[in-house]
């Protein structure tokens, strides 16, 4: 059987790909201090970065050096939709982590996650977003994430490949009003910067994601 380490496992994105995966192991920060030893016997790894993390190329290559210590041959790295964004500096940080992958000398597959439907409060009665309620976006289901992920760890055929996931295409607005609800621009609260550079992205164009590769994966 596979054994599939899953780097920044403790997180929700780290959580649904372990769930999915029969014998995963979840490494976390405190794995950070032997990452080696923590990878051993381990055959291929999931790499997530922590949310809007300062240095995700360092970060990143600190992690595929580890990996390459560990003999583990085989990556798969979470990056995000539209990576090259130069409004978005943490999609950057991404984009560059990507062309680290790519020339780590491992087997690599990427992943490019649409936004989370998780990310949105569908309780009601009003869902509210710091961006245009009426943006396009390609939302992206946890649970399609895990099943994705786990198709592309353990088996064979992905290796090289980059793929864009997204459950399905919509508004916040439709999200809101299929659950019998309103929506509403709000200001965020927040004030971390490649947050509100991102909801003003967000506002202009939203995060378009297809769905097509998604559904091919999991056929």
């Amino acid at each position: 059987m596979t054994r599939v380490a899953v780097v920044g496992g403790h997180g929700k994105t780290g959580r649904a790909v372990t769930a999915a995966l029969p014998d995963a192991i979840p490494l976390g920060r405190a794995d950070w201090d032997d990452l080696p030893g923590a990878l051993a016997g381990c055959d291929t790894a999931y790499l997530i970065a922590p949310n809007l993390h300062p240095d995700e190329p360092t970060y990143v290559g600190d992690a595929l050096a580890a990996l390459t210590a560990a003999g583990v041959e085989r990556v798969v790295y979470h990056s995000v939709a539209s990576p090259y964004v130069p409004a978005m500096p943490h999609h950057v940080g991404k984009a560059v982590s990507e062309d680290l992958v790519r020339r780590s000398g491992l087997a690599w597959t990427i992943l490019q996650p649409g936004a989370y439907l998780q990310n949105l409060d569908l309780s009601g009665p009003v869902v509210r977003v710091p961006y245009d309620v009426d943006a396009p976006f390609g939302f992206l289901d946890l649970a399609d994430l895990g099943a994705a992920a786990a198709r592309v760890l353990l088996e064979d055929g992905h290796a090289g490949a980059t793929y864009e996931l997204a459950s399905r295409q919509a508004t916040v607005r439709r999200l809101a009003g299929e659950a019998g609800f309103a929506a509403e621009k709000v200001a965020d609260p927040r004030t971390h910067p490649w947050l509100s550079a991102m909801f003003d992205y967000y506002d202009e164009h939203g995060l378009p994601v297809g769905t097509l590769t998604l559904q091919a994966l999991l056929a």
